[in-house]
C-alpha cells in the first residue's frame, strides 16, 4: 500500500536530522515504526507518535573522513564512523539506482546481520518495502542509505557456530536452540557465548559438523535453490511469530526480534539477484535462533484462549498503534503479514506483554 498523503515523507524528513541510536547504542525505531503505521491504515497518528517518540532520539554525529571503495573494510563495524558510512550510501544512492547499490553491498553485510540487535537488517527491510510498492521518493531512498549505513557501522558477525544435527521444520528448530548459559546481561555478551544452532532447512550430504559462521553454502553441501529459500523464509517467520504466542513472556520487547529480522530478509528478497536468496536465509536463521538463544525462557506457556478467534487485521493493527509501543507496532506489522489466528493472537500478547506508550 502506497501512501498518498504525504506523510511517511514528511516523517522521514522529520527522522532523518536524527541518528540511528539513542543513550549509546538504543536503536532509533522511528522509521521503521511510522513505516508500519503508514502502510496500515494509521497515518493521522504517525506526527502524534513522532512527537511522543521524537524528544528520545539524538543528533545525527557529525561526518569525518569519507568512506571510501579503498577503506571501507576498515570502517565496518565501527559505530564511530556512523554519519561518514551514511554520508557514503546517500552519496552511493544517488548515483546509482538502490537496487544496485542494494545488490552490491547486501553480501558484504549479512554476516554481520547481529548488528545492533537486529535493528538495522529490520530497517532495511521496512525501507525496501516501501521502495517496491511505492513511489521512490528522494525521503526514500535517503532512508535505505541511512538503515545501510546503520548496519555499515553496526555490523557484528556472530560466532563461529557448530551445526547440532538437523531438524524437520522451522517450529523444531527453534524448540532445540540451545539457551545461553547465563541469559543476563546485553544481548553483545548474549551472544558471545552462542556455540551452535539445530541446522536447518535440513541439507542432504552434510560431511562435518565444523565450526561456520553465517556464510555462503560450503562446497559440499547442496544448495538451497531461490524458491526454496524464499518458502523456507516464510515458515521461518511463520513459526517465530507463532513461538512468541507461547514464549513470549521470556523477554517480550528482545523476542519480537527472532520473528522481525527474518522477516526483514523476506521483504528484501524481491529486490535483490535470486543467487542471494539462499545465502539470506542462512544469516535470517542465525538471527532469529541467536536471538532465540538469548532470550527465550525455558518453559512455554499454554497456547492463548483467543488463538482460535476469527482474526480482524484492521482492530487488531488499529490495538497496536493505540498501544503506541514501537517493538509492539512492529511485531504485529509481522503478525499481520503471517496471517493467521495463532499469529493474530502473538500480536495481542505483545500488546498485553509491552508496556503501552499511550495511556
Amino acid at each position: 500500500m502506497d501512501d498518498t498523503t504525504g506523510t511517511l515523507d514528511e516523517a522521514l524528513e522529520r527522522i532523518h536530522v536524527s541518528g540511528p541510536e539513542r543513550d549509546g547504542w538504543l536503536s532509533n525505531h522511528a522509521p521503521m515504526a511510522v513505516e508500519a503505521l503508514v502502510r496500515h491504515g494509521q497515518a493521522s497518528a504517525v506526527h502524534r507518535w513522532l512527537d511522543r517518540y521524537g524528544p528520545k532520539l539524538e543528533e545525527m554525529p557529525v561526518a569525518g573522513a569519507p568512506v571510501t571503495g579503498r577503506n571501507w573494510h576498515e570502517a565496518l563495524g565501527d559505530p564511530r564512523r556512523v554519519a561518514d558510512w551514511t554520508v557514503h550510501f546517500e552519496r552511493e544512492t544517488a548515483r546509482a539506482p538502490w537496487r544496485d547499490v542494494l545488490a552490491a553491498w547486501w553480501p558484504r553485510l549479512l554476516p554481520g546481520i547481529a548488528a545492533g540487535a537486529t535493528h538495522p537488517v529490520i530497517r532495511v527491510g521496512h525501507s525496501v518495502r516501501t521502495l517496491l510498492t511505492g513511489e521512490e521518493t528522494a525521503p526514500r531512498v535517503r532512508e535505505l542509505a541511512h538503515a545501510l549505513g546503520y548496519w555499515a557501522a553496526r555490523h557484528q558477525p556472530l560466532p563461529a557456530l557448530t551445526p547440532l544435527g538437523p531438524a524437520p521444520s522451522a517450529a523444531a528448530a527453534l524448540d532445540l536452540v540451545p539457551l545461553v548459559p547465563e541469559q543476563s546481561g546485553g544481548i553483545r555478551e548474549r551472544f558471545a557465548q552462542l556455540t551452535g544452532f539445530p541446522e536447518w532447512p535440513a541439507q542432504p550430504g552434510r560431511e562435518s559438523a565444523a565450526p561456520r559462521s553465517a556464510g555462503p553454502e560450503p562446497a559440499h553441501r547442496e544448495p538451497v535453490g531461490p524458491e526454496a529459500a524464499r518458502s523456507a523464509l516464510r515458515e521461518l517467520v511463520r513459526a517465530s511469530t507463532h513461538r512468541y504466542a507461547t514464549h513470549a513472556h521470556g523477554e517480550p520487547i528482545m523476542l519480537v526480534h527472532a520473528a522481525t529480522a527474518p522477516n526483514a530478509v523476506l521483504r528484501t528478497l524481491p529486490a535483490l539477484p535470486r543467487e542471494l536468496w539462499a545465502p539470506s536465509l542462512r544469516a535470517a536463521w542465525a538471527a532469529s535462533a541467536a536471538v532465540t538463544a538469548a532470550y527465550a525462557p525455558r518453559e512455554a506457556a499454554p497456547v492463548p484462549a483467543s488463538a482460535g478467534a476469527a482474526p480482524d487485521a484492521g482492530e487488531l493493527f488499529a490495538r497496536a498503534a493505540a498501544h503506541g509501543d514501537d517493538h509492539t507496532i512492529k511485531f504485529t506489522d509481522t503478525a499481520l503479514d503471517v496471517g493467521d489466528a495463532l499469529a493474530f493472537s502473538a500480536a495481542r500478547r505483545a500488546i498485553e506483554l509491552n508496556p503501552p506508550v499511550f495511556g
